[in-house]
C-alpha cells in the first residue's frame, strides 16, 4: 500500500480526492446520489502544532508520524426519513488507512450548501416550466430578446413549517440583436421570481415584483403585461460593444522584475519571502487560506482566511425581504473562483496555485490558477532626509500578495492577502462587478435604491465580510486587550496644560463581541504576556484596526439580522476549537436564524486570560448605489490591518535596500522639469 505523506496543510490532490470519492463508494455503493464536494479536512491542532515544532526546529524526519491524513465527503443520499427525499452525509474519510472514519447527517433543521449542478437544475427546470413561459409570453418581448434565469439562493425562509430546499431565480431579458454572447441583459431586468422546490423537481410559484417608485404601494396590485422594456436602453460594458470604444491615450504600464521574483516555494504550498514563511491551501468553502505564519523565525499566526460574508438587501417590498446572500456558507465559492489570466489579475512574476473541485459524479477536476502569487510596490516604505546634510535615505513599501477572485453571478470579489517588509499583514477586499438591479416604471424613484439607468433601478444593501484570525504570537496563548486613547481633564498637577491624553488598555478575559470606536482610537492588541519586548518592557503582540464600518442596518427582529448575528460587532473573540471556522454557522443556506455561528461560540463565556483565543473581525461596505456604478461599478477597497506592536525590538524594515530604480526616468514632454528646485 502507498502510503500518502504531502504536507499535513497542502490541499488535497486530485489523486487524493479521487481516492476519497473511491473509499467513500466502496463503504456504501448503492446510497450516493451526488457528490458536493471533497476538501482536506485539516488536522486537530493538538496533533499538527507538535508537527511544525519539529518541522521549525530542523528536527522534522521522514520516519515521524504524521497527523492523519484526512478527506471531508460531502454528498447527497437516498433518504431514510419520511420527511425528506434525500439526506446530506458529510463524511470522514482516512486516506492513508482508505476507510471511512465516520458519516454525519445532516439535521432536517438545516439545508446543506449548495452545487452547481443544483444551478444548472434549476435553470433547465426554468426553461420547462409550463407555468413560467405563459408568464413570461404576457411580457410582449421584443424580437430578438431571450430570457435569462440566473440562479439566487432562495433567502431566509418566512413561511411557516421546515426548511425546505427552494431556489429562486432573477429574470432579465438579453437582446441577442448584435449577435454578441456578452451583451449586457442586466440592463432589461424583468419584474418576476421563479420559484423552485428542488425536491419536487418544479416551479411551485411566480413572485410578482412590484416596479412602482417610493410613493408607490409596496405590495403588488396588478401583475406587469404587455410591453415592459420599452423604457429600457441597452447598456454595454465589453470593449468591443462600446460605443466610442475604448481610450487611445493610455499607455502601457508593465511590471518588470529582471531578476525574477524575491519569493520562492517548496512543496508547492510553503512560500518564503523576506523573512516571511508561511504555507497557502485552497478549499471549496473559504478560498484560499494562508497557514503557519512565521516571520523571521517566529510564529505570528496560525490561520488566516475569509470567513463568511452576508450580502442583505434593503428593499422593503415583498420577496426582496428574502435577498441576502451569504456567499461563502450558501454553497462555498469554490465553483465561482476565477481562473486568474497571466498579466490581467496579478501583474510581474507570477505563481499560481491551483485547486481541486469536484462534479456530481464525484470526478476531482483541477481548478487552474485560482490563486496568484506575486510581488507588488506600494510606495513609500520608510523615509528620513537629514535636514542638515540634505542626505535623503528612502525605501520602498513592497507587498507580497495571496489573491483569488470569484463571481457570483453580477458581482466580483476580489480578496488580497497582502505581507509587507515591516511585519505587517493587510487582509483586502474589493467589490466590483455589476449592481444588482430591478425594473422601475419610468419617471419613478425610490429611496431604497437609485435608478442607475432607465427602467434600471439597483437597490441598497451591504456587504459584510469576516475575517478570520487565528493568532500564534509567539505561541498559542495569547491574550486579547483594548487599547483607547482617551483625552485627560487640566489638572494642576497631572495635567496642567491641558495637553495630555492616556492610554488606557483593558484585556478582554471572556469570549464575547466587541466593537470599534474612532473616537478612542480603538484598537486591540493580541498579545502574549509571557514575552516582554526587551526595550519596551510590554508584552509583544500585533494589533488590530477594526474597521469602524456601519454594522448590519436590518432591525434585529427581523430575519436577516437573525440570520447574520456575527453582523453585529466588528470584533469577536471566541476560545479555539477544532473546525469551528465559519461565522455564520455551518449551514447559513435559507436559515431563519444563525446556528453554531460566532455568537454562539462567544456565548460560551469562556476564559481568554492567555489562552488560544480566535479573533473574528467583521466590517463591510454599505452600498448605496452611485450612477458611475454602472454599468460595471468601479472597485470599492476594504483593508484590515493586522500590525506589529512591541514585536520587534526596531523598525524590521530599517534593512530593506534604499537604492534607486535606474528604470525610472523623466518624461520626454514638458510637464516636468529636468532638475528639482531646491529647497
Amino acid at each position: 500500500m502507498v502510503e500518502y505523506a504531502p504536507h499535513p496543510l497542502s490541499s488535497l490532490s486530485v489523486e487524493e480526492t479521487s481516492l476519497a470519492r473511491d473509499i467513500v463508494l466502496a463503504s456504501s455503493p448503492d446510497e450516493v446520489i451526488q457528490f458536493r464536494m471533497i476538501y482536506r479536512q485539516e488536522p486537530e491542532k493538538a496533533q499538527l502544532v507538535p508537527f511544525l515544532d519539529l518541522e521549525h526546529a530542523g528536527r522534522l524526519t521522514t520516519d515521524m508520524p504524521r497527523p492523519p491524513r484526512l478527506a471531508r465527503v460531502h454528498y447527497v443520499r437516498a433518504g431514510t426519513s419520511a420527511q425528506r427525499k434525500a439526506d446530506e452525509i458529510e463524511a470522514t474519510v482516512d486516506l492513508n488507512k482508505r476507510n471511512v472514519v465516520s458519516k454525519d447527517v445532516v439535521g432536517q433543521e438545516f439545508l446543506a450548501g449548495l452545487s452547481t449542478w443544483e444551478f444548472d437544475a434549476l435553470v433547465e427546470t426554468c426553461k420547462e416550466s409550463p407555468l413560467l413561459k405563459a408568464r413570461i409570453a404576457q411580457f410582449s418581448l421584443p424580437d430578438g430578446f431571450d430570457v435569462i434565469v440566473e440562479p439566487w439562493p432562495y433567502g431566509g425562509m418566512d413561511q411557516p413549517g421546515d426548511v425546505r430546499r427552494f431556489f429562486q431565480g432573477l429574470c432579465f431579458a438579453m437582446d441577442r440583436r448584435s449577435g454578441h454572447p456578452d451583451a449586457n441583459y442586466y440592463a432589461y431586468p424583468l419584474p418576476i421570481i421563479p420559484v423552485m422546490d428542488f425536491e419536487k423537481n418544479e416551479i411551485i410559484r411566480i413572485d410578482e415584483l412590484a416596479t412602482g417608485g417610493g410613493d408607490d404601494a409596496l405590495a403588488v396590485t396588478t401583475p406587469k403585461t404587455g410591453p415592459i422594456l420599452d423604457h429600457c436602453a441597452p447598456a454595454e460594458y465589453v470593449p468591443e460593444l462600446l460605443p466610442g470604444g475604448t481610450r487611445k491615450d493610455l499607455k502601457p504600464l508593465s511590471v518588470v522584475q529582471p531578476q525574477g521574483p524575491s519569493f520562492s516555494i517548496k512543496d508547492e504550498s510553503l512560500v518564503e519571502w523576506q523573512k516571511w514563511r508561511f504555507r497557502v491551501s485552497f478549499n471549496p468553502r473559504e478560498g484560499a487560506v494562508l497557514h503557519d505564519i512565521c516571520y523571521d523565525g517566529r510564529s505570528v499566526l496560525y490561520r488566516l482566511s475569509i470567513s463568511e460574508m452576508t450580502v442583505p438587501y434593503a428593499d422593503p417590498r415583498a420577496p426582496f425581504h428574502r435577498k441576502q446572500a451569504f456567499d461563502f456558507g450558501d454553497g462555498g465559492i469554490g465553483h465561482a473562483v476565477n481562473n486568474l489570466a497571466l498579466g490581467c489579475d496579478c501583474l510581474g512574476v507570477i505563481k499560481y496555485f491551483d485547486g481541486v473541485l469536484v462534479d456530481a459524479s464525484g470526478r476531482a477536476e483541477k481548478a487552474s490558477q485560482v490563486i496568484c502569487l506575486h510581488e507588488q510596490d506600494d510606495g513609500i516604505g520608510w523615509k528620513h532626509t537629514n535636514w542638515m546634510t540634505n542626505r535623503a535615505v528612502s525605501t520602498r513599501r513592497r507587498e507580497l500578495v495571496v489573491q483569488f477572485i470569484i463571481t457570483l453571478a453580477n458581482y466580483e470579489y476580489v480578496f488580497n492577502y497582502k505581507l509587507d517588509l515591516a511585519g505587517g499583514i493587510n487582509v483586502e477586499t474589493r467589490a466590483t462587478g455589476i449592481v444588482s438591479v430591478v425594473n422601475i416604471d419610468p419617471g419613478k424613484t425610490a429611496p431604497w435604491g437609485n435608478v442607475v439607468h432607465p427602467g434600471t433601478l439597483a437597490q441598497n444593501h451591504q456587504h459584510i465580510f469576516c475575517v478570520r484570525i487565528d493568532p500564534a504570537v509567539d505561541g498559542h496563548r495569547n491574550t486579547v486587550v483594548q487599547s483607547d486613547s482617551l483625552p485627560v481633564r487640566m489638572d494642576a498637577r497631572t495635567n496642567p496644560h491641558g495637553n495630555r491624553y492616556q492610554v488606557v488598555d483593558t484585556p478582554l478575559l471572556t469570549s464575547a463581541g466587541f466593537d470599534a470606536c474612532p473616537e478612542a482610537n480603538r484598537v486591540f492588541k493580541i498579545q502574549n504576556l509571557d514575552i516582554r519586548n526587551p526595550v519596551s518592557g510590554r508584552p509583544v503582540g500585533y494589533k488590530i484596526d477594526p474597521p469602524p464600518t456601519q454594522k448590519v442596518l436590518a432591525d434585529s427582529a427581523s430575519i436577516q439580522a437573525k440570520r447574520g448575528l456575527f453582523a453585529k460587532h466588528h470584533l469577536w473573540l471566541t476560545k479555539y476549537r477544532d473546525h469551528e471556522l465559519y461565522a455564520a454557522g455551518h449551514y447559513p443556506l435559507s436559515s431563519k436564524a444563525e446556528v453554531g455561528g460566532v455568537a454562539d461560540m462567544a456565548a460560551r463565556n469562556e476564559d481568554l486570560l492567555q489562552e488560544d483565543v480566535v479573533v473574528w473581525s467583521c466590517f463591510g461596505l454599505t452600498h448605496n448605489p452611485r450612477v458611475e456604478d454602472w454599468p460595471v461599478m468601479p472597485v470599492e477597497i476594504l483593508q484590515l490591518h493586522i500590525t506589529p506592536v512591541d514585536f520587534f525590538t526596531a523598525n524590521p524594515a530599517i534593512d530593506v535596500p534604499s537604492g534607486k530604480d535606474t528604470a525610472s526616468k523623466l518624461t520626454n514632454g514638458s510637464c516636468c522639469r529636468s532638475e528639482q528646485p531646491k529647497l
